[in-house]
């Protein structure tokens, strides 16, 4: 049977944890977990569920931390979550079957349903989510370098078919929170752009939030995820701007 290391990076994640790890009982073999210096009872909560804990500095960029658990983990294959994503027992049982199943493959995507303020979004490009989790150790690693970036993997990827939750966004103030750590780094990754475009201001005033708000809301049918699906689309085109001005400002 093969062996499967279930990794996360935390930060405050009191709330989310226990659900999470309660949703990979009896799948992972272990769990190892990256935290970012919680002033919350995460490190206590993770400490209770038998994981392996690191404690070091939360970086800026997420992913750093991420790296680190995946670098970590010492099974046959590697499950990278987060602390707001359950894994549905459909999900276990299939992930189950596929690593011990012979294939060529060192890789598999997961679809992956968000949740959005009371709903989980299935239109405006929100579903499948496909997101690059599960990889044989030593084969995926992260760039460290964007946000919203994937892990990369050598060799053959595959796709999964039951999907991930993701409940990043129970309430509106939770969303605000993370829209607003993400423009920040948006602003900063603007500074090294701005080195290549002369056209910045035109195109994320402009351009971008026009572009995106009728890509996420007309031609991938945000409108019929109701009153949701317009924020969605909504916030989805205001981070340009919004990501422009905090450049402007750290200018």
């Amino acid at each position: 049977m093969a062996k499967l290391s279930v990794v996360l990076a935390t930060f405050n994640e009191e709330k989310n944890l226990p659900d999470c790890l309660r949703s990979v009982k009896g799948l992972a073999d272990e769990i190892v977990i990256v935290d970012g210096t919680s002033s919350d009872k995460t490190i206590e909560i993770a400490k209770s569920f038998g994981a392996k804990v690191l404690i070091r500095q939360n970086e800026k960029i997420f992913h750093i931390n991420k790296q680190k658990a995946i670098d970590m983990a010492s099974s046959d294959w590697v499950l990278q979550l987060d602390a707001d994503e359950r894994v549905t027992p459909e999900l276990s049982q299939e992930i189950v079957d596929t690593i011990n199943k012979e294939s060529d493959f060192d890789g598999f995507w997961i679809p992956r349903k968000n949740w959005f303020l009371g709903r989980y979004l299935l239109k405006g490009g929100a579903y499948p989510d496909y997101t690059l989790r599960l990889y044989k150790n030593g084969k995926g690693h992260l760039p460290m370098k964007d946000v919203h970036e994937q892990a990369e993997v050598s060799g053959k990827v595959g796709f999964l078919k039951n999907p991930l939750e993701h409940l990043a966004d129970p309430n509106f103030s939770r969303y605000l929170l993370r829209f607003n750590r993400y423009t920040d780094l948006m602003a900063t990754q603007l500074k090294e752009k701005n080195k290549k475009s002369t056209m910045l201001g035109f195109e994320n005033l402009f351009l971008f939030p026009i572009f995106w708000f009728f890509k996420v809301y007309i031609r991938h049918l945000g409108f019929m995820d109701g009153w949701q699906g317009f924020v969605w689309a909504f916030f989805s085109a205001l981070r340009f701007p919004v990501s422009y001005t905090k450049f402007l400002q750290k200018k």
